[in-house]
């Protein structure tokens, strides 16, 4: 099997844990590590079990369709979960499961520290809308929200991750108790973790939950435009020239094409006596996409909706009664930005660069330090942060003053003046790495752009002439041993990566090697390794090569 089937195997592993409950269960409730284990995690092993059920009972993760248990009730739950209903059993299991799988891993942590591995964790920025966090305590999110990142090089349109973004002032009041929480849980099994997307500690991208693509979000926190500073730079405010998506038959021709005609019929109206503007049905993402679902629009009228509803250069900021703004990220590339007059775009684009670069470090530095510090103090684990994306000089200085390891990836630098970032200038306090999770490989990569591949031949590895179409064993390794003797504390690889020096180990085919790519949920987290880890153990060529680079470089 090259590709994890999840749902089959989740759902036989469930079959099994339950049929084996079912023969142990009058032991396993008397167990007193069990019990031990019960009585120190009930305040989250019970509503996790319970939403188990009531998700399976009424066939979805919508609690809101869970009538009478939509909103969660400690007693109602507490009264549910009784051993005295008859649908015990399915509570108990998930016990039953969450205690062996703590075992499991507590063991194999146990086993890791005998022989001197550092085991690092992985805490998520997010949680999902439906789930356990947001039916428990619904006052920590903004559910009428959504986290997700601008647009950047593996994403031209933005990242939407559909998850709630943090209510952090009711956070704030609780002294940040739900991560504490989180943070001591990890505690038992990892010795240092990474927190993905650490900015979202100082600020989060945020979608409102009627639209679906990335760029139609903005900084949260952020100090938006104010009126008058259109004003100062003696630029009359047009409200809807500025904020509503901006459309001509040019751009209606160049979206549609032949669908133009129709979508002028069936989805705009004419104001003002001559101005294009969306019909109410047809004003969000959210109401577009379901269009299209229901086989209403085709699926090129879809994304052209969509970029005509994305082709306005500010989003007003609800609740300020058309006097804050926030620009559009990219409004330079649009086509509404391009029609505006040179005094015009001068102006907004000196707004825009204040508002993305300048104006708002200092807030986004209190912010950072109101957080990590009190969430830092909660444990003894080495802290990674996932730093990449739009980074500002505060995150840094945050990062540094903490003691929170970055993250340097040589493809993905955080300036935008640099192509490439070489593991030579990491700082002590970092962990460098030639690919993560979300990104291809490093064989990947290679064939994906000739002309980067070749200025990373010569610029990065130090070759002369045409570098090679296919990414050789020995690129793969004097990549590897750039990361190996950088200066920074850890180095991390993909095991896809580290097997590519081996001309005979590695994967024939480079581009099944990827884990992840966030645009796309319905095609990660599948990748399996093509051998067992017992084979690999006996590749003494191979294990005998990366041990020696390894010691070598005093790692």
């Amino acid at each position: 099997m090259d590709l994890v089937a999840f749902l089959d195997i989740i759902n036989y592993k469930l079959k099994y844990a339950k049929n084996l409950y079912l023969l142990e269960k009058q032991n396993f409730l008397k167990n007193k590590s069990y019990l031990k284990f019960f009585e120190e995690n009930k305040y989250w092993l019970i509503p996790y079990a319970a939403y188990c059920v009531l998700r399976d009972q009424f066939g979805t993760p919508d609690y809101r369709e869970w009538k009478e248990f939509s909103s969660y009730d400690v007693t109602r739950i507490a009264e549910f979960s009784s051993p005295e209903h008859s649908h015990f059993d399915d509570i108990a299991v998930n016990y039953f499961i969450q205690y062996h799988l703590h075992v499991q891993l507590s063991d194999a942590a146990a086993y890791a520290h005998e022989h001197g591995i550092v085991l690092k964790g992985d805490i998520p920025i997010g949680v999902n809308r439906n789930s356990v966090d947001t039916w428990v305590s619904p006052e920590l999110f903004h559910m009428d929200m959504q986290a997700g990142a601008p647009p950047d090089m593996f994403s031209i349109k933005g990242q939407n991750w559909e998850l709630p973004t943090y209510n952090w002032e009711v956070m704030k009041r609780t002294d940040y108790d739900w991560w504490k929480k989180r943070f001591a849980q990890m505690s038992f099994y990892f010795d240092t973790f990474r927190i993905d997307h650490i900015l979202g500690f100082f600020r989060i991208w945020q979608i409102p939950i009627n639209q679906v693509e990335g760029i139609m979000g903005h900084l949260n926190p952020s100090i938006p435009i104010h009126i008058n500073e259109f004003t100062e730079k003696g630029l009359w405010f047009d409200f809807n020239r500025f904020c509503k998506p901006y459309i001509t038959d040019e751009i209606l021709s160049d979206f549609f094409g032949n669908e133009a005609s129709w979508v002028k019929a069936n989805c705009l109206q004419i104001e003002d006596g001559w101005v294009f503007r969306l019909k109410p049905a047809y004003q969000t993402q959210l109401a577009i996409e379901q269009f299209f679902k229901d086989g209403k629009i085709t699926e090129k009228v879809k994304w052209g909706l969509f970029d005509l509803i994305s082709n306005v250069l500010l989003f007003e900021v609800e609740g300020s009664h058309g006097t804050q703004f926030y620009p559009r990220f990219g409004m330079e590339s649009l086509r509404t930005y391009r029609d505006l007059d040179n005094h015009s775009k001068n102006c907004l684009h000196e707004l825009n660069v204040d508002y993305f670069y300048r104006r708002q470090d200092a807030a986004w530095y209190k912010s950072g330090m109101e957080k990590l510090p009190a969430l830092k103090r909660a444990t003894n684990m080495m802290i990674c942060g996932e730093d990449l994306g739009m980074m500002t000089p505060c995150v840094t200085s945050v990062m540094r003053e903490l003691g929170i390891l970055s993250l340097e990836v040589q493809r993905a630098p955080k300036s935008n003046k640099r192509e490439f970032f070489h593991p030579s200038k990491a700082p002590y306090l970092s962990v460098v790495t030639p690919s993560t999770h979300d990104m291809s490989t490093i064989r990947g990569w290679w064939e994906e752009d000739r002309a980067v591949t070749q200025r990373f031949y010569n610029s990065q590895l130090g070759h002369r002439g045409e570098a090679p179409y296919f990414c050789d064993w020995w690129i793969c390794r004097d990549i590897i041993l750039q990361h190996l003797y950088s200066p920074a504390m850890w180095t991390i690889f993909q095991m896809q990566d580290l097997l590519g020096i081996s001309e005979t180990i590695r994967r024939p085919n480079p581009h099944e090697e990827r884990i992840n790519v966030p645009s796309n949920s319905m095609s990660s987290w599948r990748y399996r390794l093509h051998l067992n880890l017992e084979d690999l153990l006996e590749k003494d060529a191979f294990n005998t090569e990366l041990r020696n680079y390894i010691t070598q470089s005093g790692r």
